[in-house]
């Protein structure tokens, strides 16, 4: 069951995850000079997300993006806040992590949301989006298959007109900043989840 913490069996990978992040901006910083766009790029795309201010040089944005990073990972176990029901969503779950995928949905309809899915590739979620009337679409960046996380956003969001939330631990992710409400970065509680959905603007399209 979901605690709202990820599982304990994935913990370690998703740690994992988040410090390499952390130790490849942390290492670029004690040389600017090794900075390249592409560096620059991604973390400002990062911040972007964090609604950041990016109109400042590598050295003095990466600190403050540390800063949300880190407050997302602490493992604190937390029980699932309930949505209104005027507020609950119908969610699609993209997940190829098998204990993801059984907690998230967990997660979720004890909170008063219903789910469709989990699906672990985008051709099955592509699937599924013609099939029901989904307001938001939690997606993990890497997935099992040819397709990514971030092309299905990117077709769930102009076929469908979804609102997309990403999951991931690569920074890579941040790339497709610009067609999603938010990112939730790995290793992530039940709240920050929870958190993310109730954030998201009303008035869907599907």
């Amino acid at each position: 069951m979901f605690d709202g913490a990820i599982h304990p069996d994935t913990a370690e990978g998703d740690r994992a995850n988040l410090d390499a992040i952390l130790e490849r901006y942390d290492t670029l910083m004690d040389d600017p000079a090794g900075i390249t766009p592409e560096d620059a790029t991604d973390l400002n795309a990062l911040a972007g997300i964090f609604d950041l201010d990016t109109a400042r040089p590598p050295q003095d944005l990466w600190p403050d993006v540390r800063a949300v990073l880190t407050a997302q990972s602490p493992r604190v176990v937390e029980e699932p806040v309930p949505a209104d029901e005027a507020d609950a969503l119908t969610v699609l779950v993209v997940e190829d992590d098998p204990e993801m995928a059984q907690d998230l949905p967990v997660l979720l309809v004890e909170a008063g949301h219903d789910v469709v899915g989990p699906f672990h590739s985008a051709e099955a979620a592509e699937v599924a989006a013609g099939l029901h009337a989904i307001d938001v679409a939690l997606l993990d960046i890497n997935l099992s298959g040819p397709v990514d996380g971030g092309t299905l956003g990117r077709g769930l969001k102009t076929r469908w007109g979804l609102k997309v939330i990403f999951l991931s631990g690569d920074v890579a992710a941040a790339r497709h900043a610009d067609i999603a409400e938010t990112m939730i970065i790995k290793p992530y509680r039940g709240a920050d989840v929870l958190g993310a959905l109730r954030r998201v603007p009303g008035d869907n399209s599907v």
